[in-house]
C-alpha cells in the first residue's frame, strides 16, 4: 500500500493488481473517517477519503485532521512525502532541526528517509492531504513518539 498510514488504508478498498482500463471517481463520504491509530499518533487525529492507485503506479494518500496538540510520531518514507495544507496551523520538524511553521496552502516535500514528524499547533487544528509512494508495498516505517518536550520545541 502507498499511504503512509498503511494500516489504515487496509481499510480502504483494496486496489486492483490490473491496469486501469478507465477513470475511476470516487464519491465524497464514500469511506467513512477513521481515528489515527494511537501507535501512530498522539492526540485526536482523523483520516478521510483515503486512496490508492492502481497498479502498477504505488501511490497513495488520505486527507488527515489533527486536533490541538496532535501529531504523527516521528517516521520515514523509503521515497518522500508531499503535505498539502488545507485548514488551520500546523508544525513538521526533521530530526535535529527546528520546527517549521505551516499554514493553509503550503506544500511540504520531504525527501526519502528523513526522519520526521507533522501535526497541529498547540491551539489551532490543522488539516493536510498526505501523498507517499511506496517500495515492496511499504510507505512508511513509524519510529518512536514525539516526546511533549520535542513537540514543545526549544
Amino acid at each position: 500500500m502507498s499511504f503512509f498510514l498503511s494500516a489504515i488504508m487496509a481499510m480502504a478498498a483494496p486496489a486492483s493488481t490490473g491496469e486501469a482500463s478507465s477513470i475511476t471517481v470516487t464519491g465524497a463520504g464514500s469511506a467513512p473517517s477513521v481515528a489515527g491509530p494511537d501507535s501512530y499518533f498522539t492526540g485526536k487525529v482523523r483520516v478521510d477519503a483515503p486512496f490508492q492507485g492502481t497498479a502498477p503506479a504505488r501511490v497513495g494518500g488520505a486527507t488527515v485532521s489533527f486536533e490541538p496538540g496532535a501529531r504523527t510520531a516521528w517516521h520515514t518514507h523509503p521515497l518522500g512525502q508531499t503535505l498539502i495544507v488545507t485548514s488551520g496551523i500546523g508544525w513538521v520538524q526533521e530530526w535535529d532541526k527546528p520546527r517549521q511553521a505551516l499554514r493553509p496552502g503550503d506544500v511540504v516535500w520531504i525527501p526519502p528517509g528523513v526522519k520526521h514528524w507533522h501535526g497541529a499547533s498547540a491551539e489551532v487544528a490543522m488539516s493536510h492531504i498526505a501523498i507517499a509512494e511506496a517500495v515492496d508495498g511499504s510507505p512508511v516505517t513509524w519510529l518512536e513518539q514525539v516526546s511533549d518536550a520535542q513537540y514543545a520545541g526549544p
